[in-house]
């Protein structure tokens, strides 16, 4: 994340905590790597979009080698309609993963009273103390 990024950020908490009563508001963080890393249910589906991605590189395999003298032009829109096909999978499954963590996590912040809840990654660490840490709550609520 850029230097820009993490002002705004920034900004936008103070701006929240301004507005939810100069301070008063609950802060919460997720870990999103380490949930993308534990979570059964982001598991299964990385494993249903990689089977996916297999059954469709095995039939781009197969109709290639089924028609063998196709000219460089035909291989050439075989391939981006593969690559097209293989992005849309992956487009889905990511959608689907993050609008279930969306839900995961708003249902945890309504339960805790949390008014905010900040990626705070190791990689991209937001914020260092006084955040209450829901990571392992979202993992075990995504089964």
């Amino acid at each position: 994340m850029n230097i820009a990024s993490k002002l705004a950020a920034t900004a936008l908490l103070a701006t929240t905590l301004i507005f939810t009563g100069c301070g008063q508001g609950q802060i919460g963080s997720v870990d999103v790597e380490k949930v993308m890393a534990d979570a059964p249910r982001v598991k299964t589906l990385m494993e249903e979009a990689e089977g996916k991605a297999k059954e469709a590189e095995q039939k781009f395999e197969q109709d290639a080698a089924a028609n063998p003298n196709r000219s460089e032009e035909e291989t050439a829109k075989a391939q981006m309609d593969f690559q097209r096909k293989l992005e849309g999978i992956n487009q889905a499954y990511a959608t689907q993963i993050k609008s279930r963590m969306d839900v995961v996590i708003d249902e945890i912040a309504r339960e805790k009273n949390i008014d905010v809840v900040i990626n705070n990654s190791e990689s991209e660490k937001l914020i260092f103390h006084g955040a209450i840490d829901v990571t392992n709550d979202v993992i075990k609520k995504m089964q």
